[in-house]
């Protein structure tokens, strides 16, 4: 009787085990499905999309555009972007925006976009004193002295986290030391 009875608590323990593990395991795969959905929805988007999302960044967007680097920007990166505010763009001389969005000015716009863009993913927390080379091809210089800035421009906001990199607005547009933007308004 005995033996009958530790036979049956045995397979009752055996079923029990049985089942839980059969519960934990659809649970699991709840869970991994839950946490894949999750990381879904978290995508923010690439450079573009988050920069086109920002009503803050329209002429950036269109400058983008104009540049034909909308697909390269959008592209697996990592890139950061120091990132003009549409008001940083306002505060070029007057006509140089219009002139450089114009189709025979589209080099001078593309040296000048590309000017903003580093290779790699650099948060601020990253960024030490120096110079850094852009994808144009030329360096900028950056500082951490009084907050982060690039060639004198303060990065207003920083770590803006994208798909294929980070954004950091910056205040003022930067230019290259080759591109002669008043030259860009003379007739």
């Amino acid at each position: 009787m005995r033996v009958m009875r530790r036979t049956a608590i045995a397979v009752v323990s055996i079923a029990a085990a049985l089942t839980l593990s059969a519960c934990s395991s659809s649970s699991d795969e709840a869970t991994t499905t839950e946490t894949s959905a999750a990381v879904e929805e978290a995508s923010v988007g690439t450079i573009v999309d988050v920069a086109s999302a920002n009503p803050d960044f329209s002429t950036l967007v269109a400058a983008i555009n104009a540049a034909d680097l909308g697909e390269t920007l959008s592209g697996e990166g990592p890139f950061t972007v120091f990132a003009p505010t549409n008001e940083a763009f306002a505060a070029l001389p007057a006509g140089v925006l219009d002139a450089l969005l114009l189709p025979e000015n589209k080099d001078a716009l593309t040296k000048i976009l590309t000017y903003h863009v580093v290779s790699g993913n650099v948060l601020a927390a990253d960024i030490t004193d120096g110079d850094v080379t852009t994808v144009e091809g030329q360096n900028v210089t950056l500082s951490t002295a009084d907050g982060v800035t690039v060639n004198g421009a303060t990065v207003v906001t920083a770590d803006i986290v994208t798909d294929n990199g980070v954004i950091h607005v910056v205040d003022a547009v930067l230019v290259p030391a080759d591109v002669d933007v008043a030259a860009l308004t003379t007739p």
